[in-house]
């Protein structure tokens, strides 16, 4: 089974990258780093840099498909899942979600493991050839959301969706038409699924798959990460191509585009809070994972990357801290 979460992290590639071999385009200077602890991530040569009272915390990552790494329950260290393709904690930090490298009994799976009890529940989701992957949990941590696709001319193309209910260990694959082929599944925090339509995106119902609202020309989403703000009031896109600036910032109520941020990230991983986005940016030859404000500015550095380890498709995943 070949995991959605590869194609997903390859996103960066619909929008115009900066140069590897340049500098941030947003904020130069050095920034501090006192007071944080340095988390080295095995398997990728990064150190994290973390601090009390941030309002995200790093969850899991990995290399693509290949290795998955997930933070322990408590404390500060790292272990390698080696029968995972991508791991995620539920917003309350109580369940891990895992997609298992290998089909069982013909079936893809989500495991869902209790981080109390160390009992893990095996769900069904969908029968070989297809592969259900890319974790998306709903806010309120009681479903998770999964991309299906099917192999078509050599190539992964998305189908649909599948939806587990949490509490209940059921599954349910909805294929709504007209997807787009390369379309990814995420949550809306009003509990609707979005993905990529046409040069915009499209909320889904979960429930069936109907189509509830497009937002036309307000370029793709972000992605892989949650593309709304944690208050819900803004929601990023790459830009479109009519536009100089290469991350919009669109308002959910309206479907227009507010606001553009003149920054060139290779990737976003969500928000970092209401007013910062989580960007990684090309560094003198290599990458910075940096808080990015809504002017463009870097106001932190959380972590080197190094080109090599970007090069093999590094994901990251964080879970919102509680405050």
């Amino acid at each position: 089974m070949i995991a959605h979460i590869a194609v997903a992290l390859s996103l960066a590639l619909l929008a115009p990258a900066s140069p590897a071999g340049t500098a941030d385009t947003a904020g130069t200077a050095e920034l501090p780093t006192a007071q944080a602890d340095a988390l080295p991530l095995p398997g990728v040569s990064v150190k994290y840099q973390e601090k009390a009272g941030d309002p995200v915390r790093l969850s899991s990552y990995g290399l693509g498909t290949k290795s998955t790494y997930l933070r322990a329950k408590t404390g500060n260290t790292f272990a390698n899942q080696p029968t995972l393709s991508e791991a995620a904690v539920s917003p309350d930090a109580a369940t891990v979600a895992g997609v298992p490298k290998s089909y069982r009994a013909g079936y893809d799976s989500l495991l869902l493991t209790d981080r109390a009890s160390g009992q893990t529940r095996r769900v069904r989701t969908v029968k070989k050839p297809l592969a259900a992957s890319y974790i998306s949990w709903s806010r309120d941590g009681k479903r998770v959301a999964l991309t299906v696709e099917q192999k078509s001319g050599g190539k992964w193309r998305t189908v649909g969706f599948t939806v587990v209910d949490v509490v209940a260990g059921t599954a349910r694959t909805v294929r709504p038409a007209g997807l787009d082929g390369g379309a990814d599944f995420w949550w809306s925090p009003g509990g609707d699924l979005v993905a990529r339509f046409g040069g915009g995106l499209r909320t889904y119902r979960a429930s069936d798959g109907a189509a509830l609202r497009t937002f036309v020309g307000v370029g793709l989403p972000t992605g892989p990460e949650d593309a709304y703000s944690p208050s819900g009031g803004r929601l990023t896109t790459w830009c479109p191509t009519r536009f100089k600036e290469q991350l919009c910032l669109v308002n959910p109520a309206t479907g227009k585009i507010a606001s553009r941020v003149a920054v060139s990230p290779e990737m976003l991983w969500g928000w970092w809070d209401d007013s910062h986005v989580i960007a990684v940016m090309a560094h003198q030859g290599a990458y910075r994972l940096s808080v990015v404000d809504l002017t463009g500015k870097v106001t932190r550095v959380l972590a080197g990357i190094p080109s090599q380890t970007w090069k093999a498709r590094l994901w990251m995943t964080f879970a919102r801290t509680a405050r």
